[in-house]
């Protein structure tokens, strides 16, 4: 059995580590190399790194941090913000990042994650979906959830697992910045109809939603910032609760 993996995610702006709701009131929670070394040895699986910086000063400050990360960190980690071309992409991997995700570029240029996954391997590419529960469908959203697309949570999938990403990181915008759980039937609804992982984002409030969403939802991953970040569980604490309840992580 394929082990779960736990990934905290460090929000980045200028090269700071943030957190926020919806990227307003952020506040400064650490330095981004540190912190990535730092829950890379407690056992992370693996990080990712999403630049929220808006001016083209901070982007230029993102690639030299993942420059930075490379040379301190041994897990795998992936990056993205801002990547909208195959010329974005391949800069972070000489950078030195593991992999790249994309979300509203793919949205706007479908033929980009396919582009991305044949240059690069399909391991290389992340499509990040944020999807919000609309009548009867879940629909995917642009803009940090604030634009809805036109195109449905499953289909879309379906579409760029077709194209070549090696993995899918959903997103609930119902549930995120909530702590009340995922969306469980939904993430194991989304595993079910997929040949490639899918990363649970949002919803994660306690070790019990995540052992909820890795069981329960299929998810092969779980994404998690504020409970890590604040201190209110260690990811050795977390792997250990996951173990109580019979999930296969590595400890």
């Amino acid at each position: 059995m394929v082990a779960k993996r736990i990934i905290p995610c460090l929000d980045v702006k200028d090269g700071k580590t943030v957190k926020g709701i919806n990227f307003l009131g952020l506040k400064e929670v650490g330095d981004a190399v540190e912190l990535g070394a730092r829950y890379a040895s407690e056992g992370a699986d693996e990080l990712v790194y999403l630049d929220i910086s808006a001016t083209v000063e901070g982007r230029k400050t993102f690639v030299n941090l993942v420059s930075a990360i490379a040379e301190r960190i041994d897990i795998p980690f992936t990056v993205g913000g801002g990547i909208s071309s195959l010329e974005d992409a391949g800069r972070m991997l000489e950078a030195g990042a593991d992999k790249i995700t994309v979300n509203s570029a793919a949205l706007k240029n479908p033929d980009l994650v396919g582009d991305i996954a044949s240059h690069f391997g399909s391991q290389f590419v992340v499509v990040a979906i944020d999807a919000r529960k609309t009548g009867d469908r879940w629909m995917a959203m642009s803009g940090g959830g604030r634009f809805e697309t036109g195109k449905e949570l499953f289909s879309w999938a379906s579409e760029v697992q077709e194209r070549g990403v090696g993995e899918i990181l959903f997103t609930s915008m119902d549930h995120d910045g909530t702590r009340q759980g995922y969306p469980c039937d939904v993430f194991s609804k989304l595993s079910d109809s997929l040949r490639i992982p899918v990363i649970a984002s949002g919803g994660a409030g306690s070790a019990g939603d995540i052992a909820a969403v890795l069981s329960e939802g299929k998810a092969d991953a779980a994404l998690a910032a504020s409970i890590f970040h604040y201190g209110e569980i260690t990811i050795p604490q977390l792997k250990q609760f996951l173990v109580s309840r019979g999930i296969n992580v590595r400890i």
